[in-house]
Order: structure tokens, then sequence, then C-alpha cells
């Protein structure tokens, strides 16, 4: 079983690069934010894989605490782009 999540694990982490991609030759600023949200995602379920594969509950709360930054952050980009579609 252990083998199984690690495996997924891996796959995750293969999307993470394929979505670090798409952030640095992102053509629009709303490409990059969701291809960060991909990163944010890919890496909070990584990290739930791993503390289940691995046994270390510890990961489940960093898993938690990048779930809030990824929120908080979703919400400072929107919040700037319709401050800056505004002006």
């Amino acid at each position: 079983m252990p083998e199984l999540l690690l495996a997924m694990a891996l796959i995750l982490l293969l999307s993470m690069s394929a979505g670090l991609v798409r952030v640095v030759i992102g053509p629009t600023p709303a490409d990059r934010m969701m291809a960060a949200q991909l990163l944010g995602t890919s890496g909070i379920a990584t990290l739930l894989l791993l503390a289940v594969a691995l046994d270390v509950p510890a990961l489940l709360d960093v898993a938690l605490i990048f779930a809030l930054l990824a929120a908080v952050s979703v919400a400072a980009f929107t919040r700037r782009r319709a401050g800056a579609d505004r002006a």
C-alpha cells in the first residue's frame, strides 16, 4: 500500500513540474495564478499522501498550513486584480 501512495505522490510531483513551466511562461497573470493554485493543490495532496505512506503525522499539519496560505494568496490576487481593473 505505501508503494502505491508513493507512486501517486510522484505523479503529483510531475504534475507540479508541468505547472511550474506554466507559471514561468504563462501569457496572462490569470494563467500564472491558476498554475500557482495547481502547485498549491498538488503540493497539499502530495504532503497528505506522504503523511499516510511514511506515517508522519506532522505532514498533515504542514498540509493544513499550506491550504490556508493558498486561500489567502487567492484572495490577495483577486483583490489586487479588482483594484487594477478599477484604476
